[in-house]
Order: C-alpha cells, then structure tokens, then sequence
C-alpha cells in the first residue's frame, strides 16, 4: 500500500466513506482498508459530526462522535428525521384529550408539563 493510499484512507473515512466505497475507490480489498484504518486511527483523528472540529477520545468510553454535547444536540435537531425512531408511541392526553407523538416513553400520560401539572395539582380539565 502506497503512502497516497494511507493519506487518502484516512481522508476518505474522516469524511464519512464506508470502507467499501473508500476499498472500491483506491483497488484495495475492504479488509485492507478496515485494518490499516483501525490500526493507525490516532486520537486526535476524530472529526465531529456537527462542526468538523477535530476532538480527543477519552479512553475507556464508547466512541464519540460529537466534540460537545452542544454540538450532538444541533446536529440531533437537525437530522432527526432522517433516523429510524422504532419507539414512537400515540397516546391521548388523559387532562386535554388531545392526540400526541411521544418518542422512548411508552407509559406517557400527558402531553405537556402544563397537562400534568394541571392534573396533578388542579384537578385537570376534565376533572373539573
């Protein structure tokens, strides 16, 4: 494997390649690619998703791919829909009676704080 091949296997993977793109695009195999790049992939290699910033992995946690929380949460914002949400559920607001969207909770009751608040505390609207 040349020197341009390692450069341009690093680049390529930094820029979100898979290592089948990056194999088909440099005549490589997909293993070759897969073990140079997790053998020599240093520390400070890891570019957040967000703002292209380059970040330190801490040792012993699971691999990042944000610089900040900050940064994890715009990106989350911005490209939510574009993920599989698999723990969707519908719900009807025991306070309002309103139909609602509710993601990894499937034991919602309420679909605002206010709802809750209001039925916790004032009775609620239909309690009345």
């Amino acid at each position: 494997m040349t020197e341009y091949q390692k450069n341009q296997i690093v680049l390529l993977r930094s820029k979100g390649f898979t290592y089948a793109k990056i194999a088909e695009k440099l005549d490589l195999s997909i293993n070759t690619v897969k073990s140079f790049y997790q053998r020599n992939q240093k520390q400070s290699d890891l570019i957040c998703k967000y703002c292209g910033k380059v970040f330190i992995q801490p040792k012993c946690t699971r691999k990042k791919l944000f610089c900040s929380d900050n940064c994890r949460m715009k990106w989350w914002n911005i490209h939510g829909c574009d993920c599989k949400h698999n723990a969707v559920y519908e719900f009807k607001c025991e306070c309002c009676g309103k139909s609602f969207e509710a993601y990894g909770n499937s034991h919602r009751k309420y679909c605002s704080r206010t709802c809750y608040i209001s039925a916790r505390f004032k009775g609620g609207a239909g309690n009345e």
